[in-house]
């Protein structure tokens, strides 16, 4: 279970983090999104629906990760962000070792 408070030295660590996670994730989808735009030994309607797909996905994702800035949804986006690959380890290593912890346990107990 989450905590629904973060501590304050978290908070400001989150804050710094968020924006540079958020670039990350916009970067990744838009480089799927090349990806797809460039294959050449598909047409281009066959492209064009596998963009619109990768965009909605990447928007669905998005909004989970990122929507409802505040401390009470602090600790579950950096979770996914975490999860999602959006952190470095340094990044992550500069939050406490209580909000470490509790987003290391959570982890495992996802993935069995």
């Amino acid at each position: 279970m989450l905590r629904n408070q973060i501590k304050e030295s978290d908070w400001k660590i989150f804050k710094e983090l968020r924006p540079l996670a958020l670039d990350r994730y916009c970067k990744r989808v838009m480089e799927d999104v090349e990806k797809t735009i460039h294959q050449s030994n598909k047409d281009s309607h066959t492209r064009y629906i596998e963009m619109y797909k990768t965009v909605k996905e990447g928007d669905k994702k998005l909004a989970q990760m990122f929507d409802g800035y505040s401390r009470s949804k602090a600790v579950e986006q950096l979770l996914l962000y975490y999860s999602n690959d959006l952190l470095t380890d340094e990044e992550f290593a500069r939050l406490s070792d209580e909000t470490r912890e509790q987003i290391l346990s959570i982890l495992e107990i996802m993935r069995g």
